[in-house]
């Protein structure tokens, strides 16, 4: 498995999902190569897809994004077929660090993390994780 931004972690079962796409055409810039938006769209689809997998939708409005960090190591072409491998690295105290990789038919094209917090609505800052969610992921999940 190549190497990502939380490299020595090995990836924690239950905690990690995998999507497949394609490079569509308005995925691509002047470039003809994939916009490097397009990489964080498709880790908020795995996200969504890991997230829906631990019956932790009901997070979705409540996790602001804090950071994010991609590094682009291979160009994807309109057409290409392409598989996002999206995990949790580290569960916090309001904390969550994802990490993902983007391959290609070349090997990987970009891998990165992002740190979410949780943010109830009606608070004016990050506030704990529910006891819901620490049930569903401190088991597997360093801290």
């Amino acid at each position: 498995m190549p190497t990502s931004p939380s490299a020595g972690s090995p990836p924690l079962a239950g905690l990690e999902t995998t999507i497949e796409r394609r490079v569509e055409w308005h995925d691509t810039d002047a470039s003809g190569h994939q916009h490097n938006s397009v990489v964080l769209r498709w880790a908020e689809e795995a996200e969504a897809d890991l997230l829906r997998g631990k019956d932790l939708a009901w997070l979705f409005g409540r996790t602001p994004r804090v950071r994010h960090e991609v590094n682009y190591r291979g160009r994807l072409w309109f057409g290409d077929p392409v598989r996002i491998t999206f995990r949790v690295a580290q569960l916090g105290r309001t904390s969550l660090t994802f990490a993902f990789e983007v391959h290609g038919p070349n090997g990987i094209a970009a891998d990165g993390s992002v740190v979410v917090v949780h943010a109830e609505p009606d608070k004016p800052a990050a506030t704990p994780w529910p006891d819901a969610v620490r049930t569903a992921l401190k088991k597997e999940v360093p801290a």
